[in-house]
């Protein structure tokens, strides 16, 4: 049995919570457990929403202090030297590690015990601080990543963009260590369902924020001919706002409020399609991300209608897996998903369609089997 180290320094990404980053981790280590490896948590944010399945695994954490500024880089540094030194007393076979500002817990943990490790990247984290919030020492970022990808036998990024990132940042020798590795779904926890009866239900899940696009999907209802209902699963800062547009434009709106991970099967279940309205920003270099919501909608068999920018493209076949279009244009979207609405055998075409490509390629297992193909554990 492989003894594995699992480490998240990231103080925003909860292990046991709701977002989608813990959802990612949740299901990676599923992936590691399903293999047969023991894993243990070192994180800096341990979360309070367990699931069931996972109740029983160790878990070492250890809180940053309240602090802003270069105090809190330098908690982070010092929590990656911590908890690294604690995987290191307890031993370890393997090490696979979240990618974290001001952490080198991986070169650690593998230098003194000699096992390989694996780095997962999820975003430029060192550009993201610096443009939305506050990045004081980034040459030590930079030199903690650099070090990370010297140390790690294989690293993992999410998406194409995110993986030239890590590559332009590294030394040309790890290059031939980077890979390319979409997010992926639980395809045995969301699978399909009939639709329910009456007006087909368009559904949208994620966090209630300006770069998820949901106004624009309020306004495409408002600007809808075909009969449809619109269902908005989740919350957030725009949460308020998004409930006053749907008011002012008279467009019936479901807003389901938040619900945790375990519940989105019962979200989606009855609905017929689904909808990834991103806006567009302006910034190429903003559209890395490998959404999850994705790869959910696919595992149910659910028509997806999204913008055409960044990986979407490469996820979803236009009029074979759903539709898509020009972002941040609701006439456009709802013309789509009108059309959509309107063609029961297309929608169940599409249906087929979604729910095998989610399963032959976009299982938590064969992304983890993508990561550590070729890896000697």
């Amino acid at each position: 049995m492989i003894r594995l180290a699992y480490v998240c320094i990231d103080p925003g990404v909860p292990v046991f919570g709701t977002k989608g980053a813990s959802v990612h981790i949740q299901e990676i280590i599923r992936s590691w457990r399903t293999l047969g490896a023991e894993v243990a948590i070192y994180c800096t944010r341990a979360g309070s929403t367990v699931p069931p399945d996972m109740g029983d695994m160790r878990v070492v954490e250890h809180r940053l202090p309240k602090s802003t500024g270069p105090d809190r880089e330098r908690a982070q540094a010092k929590a990656a030297d911590t908890l690294a030194a604690q995987a290191i007393k307890d031993g370890a076979d393997a090490v696979y590690e979240r990618y974290s500002l001001f952490s080198d817990a991986l070169e650690r943990i593998t230098t003194a015990l000699d096992v390989p490790g694996l780095l997962e990247v999820n975003a430029p984290l060192i550009d993201e601080q610096r443009t939305h919030r506050e990045l004081q020492d980034e040459d030590a970022a930079l030199v903690c990543l650099r070090r990370q990808g010297a140390a790690a036998v294989r690293i993992a990024c999410v998406s194409a963009p995110v993986a030239d990132w890590v590559a332009e940042r590294i030394d040309a020798g790890a290059h031939d260590r980077v890979v390319v590795a979409p997010n992926g779904v639980n395809c045995a926890r969301i699978q399909p369902t009939a639709e329910a009866e009456g007006r087909p239900v368009v559904v949208f899940v994620g966090t209630l924020k300006p770069w998820h696009g949901v106004r624009t999907l309020i306004e495409a209802k408002a600007a809808a001919s075909g009969d449809w209902a619109l269902k908005i699963v989740g919350d957030g800062p725009q949460g308020p706002e998004l409930r006053a547009l749907a008011a002012s434009l008279d467009v019936d709106v479901n807003f389901t409020g938040a619900v945790p991970p375990e519940d989105i099967p019962a979200a989606l279940a009855g609905c017929a399609v689904a909808a990834a309205p991103y806006p567009a920003t302006g910034q190429a270099s903003e559209q890395y991300f490998s959404p999850l919501k994705m790869y959910e909608y696919l595992a149910a068999g659910l028509p997806v209608v999204a913008s055409r920018l960044g990986q979407v493209p490469d996820i979803i076949e236009h009029g074979i897996t759903g539709l898509l279009v020009e972002p941040s244009r609701p006439d456009e979207l709802a013309a789509a998903i009108d059309e959509l609405a309107a063609a029961p055998q297309g929608r169940a075409a599409m249906s087929d369609a979604a729910r095998k490509l989610a399963v032959d390629r976009y299982g938590w297992d064969e992304v983890l089997a993508g990561i550590i193909e070729g890896v000697a554990l």
